[in-house]
Parts: structure tokens; sequence; C-alpha cells
């Protein structure tokens, strides 16, 4: 069994080391005529299954025949077991896979985070273009400690105050009418218009931070949903695979026992 089990691992290793030369011969990146990803990713799997098939049943044959046995039930489990630990190998390797996917998906979200994180801080540097966001929190202080009158702080200060402010509504989703009324001040004076523009200013900042929540949102719940369609198809793909490499495996095996009329024919000549 182990004999067999070594066999079909070394025969699919082989074919998929033949698989890969071959693919890599189709690419040509000079002359612009590499076949697509898809198509590329569709022949390699189709390569890796068929040849995995391929080591599976000619690793039970070989573990049949070198049992000796005559006996097909025999047979079905010396076929199971090369199957068994052929996958067993091959364990490691799926591994690496899921490794891979967690790593990706880990990715994407942080990809969703930093969207929004991104989205947030392009609000604030509208609102006060020369706020660096890491130092929100000491400029903010320096804005308390500050004159009360935005006509008397300074950009930066204005620029700590807005960014406060912003944050709170970010945070908190509304603005109370104090907070509304000290941000169209502070917006007034920092760009030299009226109150009623900078309040038409400060709702349009408050649009484009809903507007940009919402869409990271969106965004999230679509990588979430592609995400779990993805894993559901490989699991399938995975079981599929499992059961053909038992199927192949078991039919090498039965295909390897040995004839009755040819032992006894050995048991006479002996």
């Amino acid at each position: 069994m182990l004999a067999g089990a070594l066999v079909a691992i070394v025969v699919g290793a082989s074919l998929n080391i033949l698989g890969t030369g071959i693919g890599l011969t189709a690419v040509d990146a000079q002359a612009r005529d590499t076949p697509g990803a898809g198509t590329m990713g569709i022949a390699g799997a189709v390569w890796l299954v068929v040849s995995n098939l391929l080591g599976l049943a000619l690793g039970g044959y070989v573990a049949a025949r070198l049992s000796g046995t005559s006996d097909r039930s025999d047979a079905t489990l010396h076929g199971a077991a090369v199957w068994a630990t052929a996958f067993l190998v091959s364990a490691v390797l799926l591994g690496n896979v899921v490794s891979g996917a967690a790593s990706t998906a880990g990715s994407a979200l942080s990809g969703v985070m930093g969207t929004l994180s991104s989205g947030a801080g392009q609000v604030v540097r509208s609102a006060a273009p020369q706020v660096d966001p890491s130092q929100i929190a000491e400029r903010a202080r320096a804005a308390l400690s500050g004159p009360a009158d935005p006509a008397r702080m300074t950009t930066e200060q204005r620029g700590a105050a807005i960014t406060e402010i912003l944050g709170r509504r970010i945070a908190g989703g509304e603005l109370s009418g104090d907070d509304r009324t000290r941000l169209n001040r502070l917006v007034a004076a920092e760009a030299g218009i009226s109150e009623q523009d900078a309040a038409g200013r400060v709702q349009a900042y408050e649009a484009q931070a809903q507007q940009t929540a919402q869409e990271a949102e969106r965004r999230a719940r679509a990588a979430a949903d592609a995400s779990a369609k993805a894993a559901s198809i490989t699991a399938f793909a995975l079981f599929a695979a499992l059961a053909l490499g038992a199927i192949a495996a078991i039919v090498g095996a039965r295909t390897g026992t040995r004839d009755l009329v040819y032992l006894a024919s050995r048991r006479s000549a002996a």
C-alpha cells in the first residue's frame, strides 16, 4: 500500500511539473500572444485534476498488484488506503492554499477599511487643507486653548477646530446646533466668506462624508458576498476532487487484482 501511495504522489507531481512547463511555454510576453488569465487558470485546474487522477489510479493498481490479492474487496481497501495516504501528503499544499486565501481576505478587508479612512481624511482635508490628520489631537488641544473668536484664530487653530467638529460628526452621525453654528463660523473665517456660504460648504462636506461611508459599506458587503461565494465554490470543488480521486484509486486497485487462474498456475508450478 505504501509503495502504491508513493507511486501516486510521484506520478501526480511529475505530471504537474510537466503541466507547469507546458503552461510556461504558452507565455509570450514579446509577441503579446499569451492566453488570458481565465484560460490559463481553467487549463491548469483541469490538468491538475487529470494528473492527480492518473497518479492515484496507477498507485492503486501498483498497491493491489504488489499485494498479490485476487479479492476485489481487498483491492478496494488497498485503493482507498492509497488515496488517503496520497491526499494526506497533499493536505500540506492545501494548507498553504487556505493560508493564502485567508491572507487575501485580510488584505481585502484592510483595503475596505483603508477606503473608509481615506474618505474621512479627504473630507477633513477639504475643510482644512493644511491640517495633518496624524496631529488632530495635538492641534485640537491647541485650538481649545486659543481664542474663541474664529476671526482671531490662526489658520492652524481654525483647521484643528474644524477637524475636531467634523470628527464628532463622522463618529456620532449628527451635529448639535451649537456645533453646526461654530463650524459655519470657522469655515467662514478660514475661507473669507459669509456664514451663509460657509453653511452651504459644510452641508457639502457632510454629504460627501455620508456618500463615502455608504460606498465603503457597499464595498464591504460586496467583498463579503464574493468571499463567501468563492469559499463555497472552492469547498465543493475540493470535495469533487477528493471523491474523483478515491474512485480513481479504487478502480486502479481493482484493475490490479490478480486473476485466480494465474494464481492457481503459479501455485501448481511451485
